[in-house]
């Protein structure tokens, strides 16, 4: 299996070339909508890119769903950045951040690869999801606390062949959408992170960290011990020292 996407692969000559061309066109597009207020659009050309997904038969439509679903929830979420903002020089960074995402991130195969790009999905969709939405309904927060953290959990042990891939992800999914409940009868940001946001995001990267090291054979009972350490160091004073009177109910 692994051969024949290697074959279909644009490596080089005119096909790389003009793969490459459209890779980049695809933030420029996305950019020129949201300028003119159609961020609909922009997300909806993000889906469109990705129409390989059901040039299959449709049995494999939610498989190929599944595994594009954290470059679809990255482009996103970068649409989001974008739309919340009407300065034009920080949608051009968003879209340049796209574009190094397509270039550099997206096509790494690597074990290191999919875990980094399984993290930073999950920190763009939580900064996403908090950004637009974060005065919403508690319903609608705990959903999509819980679908972000759903996908970039199964983009992350799918990458290592993890054989209870489905279990580990249900968990870390139901942990981030019950944090989300929690979280939102007192939600709190930092500027304009939430804290949800935050304590997930310190938590995916230390206890997946631990894991890629393990994995990896290089997980010392010192390494696991400062890893603990600083993530509890680091959430002690996130709920230590957070102004809980000023809240949102």
């Amino acid at each position: 299996m692994k051969r024949a996407l290697t074959k279909i692969r644009p490596v080089d000559g005119f096909a790389h070339t003009l793969h490459l061309v459209l890779t980049v066109a695809l933030p420029l597009l996305i950019y020129i909508f949201v300028r003119i207020d159609l961020a609909q659009l922009a997300i909806a050309v993000i889906f469109l890119s990705k129409w390989r997904m059901l040039a299959v038969r449709p049995r494999y439509w939610l498989a190929n769903l599944q595994a594009n679903s954290a470059d679809i929830l990255a482009g996103v979420s970068l649409v989001i950045f974008m739309a919340q903002t009407t300065s034009q020089l920080w949608q051009l960074i968003w879209a340049a951040l796209y574009a190094v995402w397509l270039l550099m991130i997206k096509p790494s195969t690597s074990l290191f690869g999919a875990a980094s790009q399984a993290l930073i999905a999950q920190v763009l969709g939580l900064l996403a999801v908090y950004v637009a939405w974060g005065g919403s309904n508690i319903l609608v927060l705990i959903i999509t606390t819980w679908l972000v953290c759903y996908v970039a959990g199964r983009h992350f042990f799918a990458g290592f062949d993890e054989p209870y891939t489905k279990f580990l992800t249900n968990i870390w999914a139901f942990f981030g959408g019950s944090l989300a409940w929690i979280s939102s009868h007192w939600l709190l940001y930092y500027g304009v992170i939430a804290q949800p946001a935050l304590i997930l995001t310190v938590l995916s990267f230390g206890l997946g960290s631990m894991y890629y090291l393990q994995r990896m054979d290089k997980l010392t009972p010192l390494l696991k011990r400062q890893f603990l350490f600083i993530m509890a160091a680091i959430i002690t004073v996130v709920l230590v020292f957070s102004d809980w009177g000023d809240k949102a109910v």
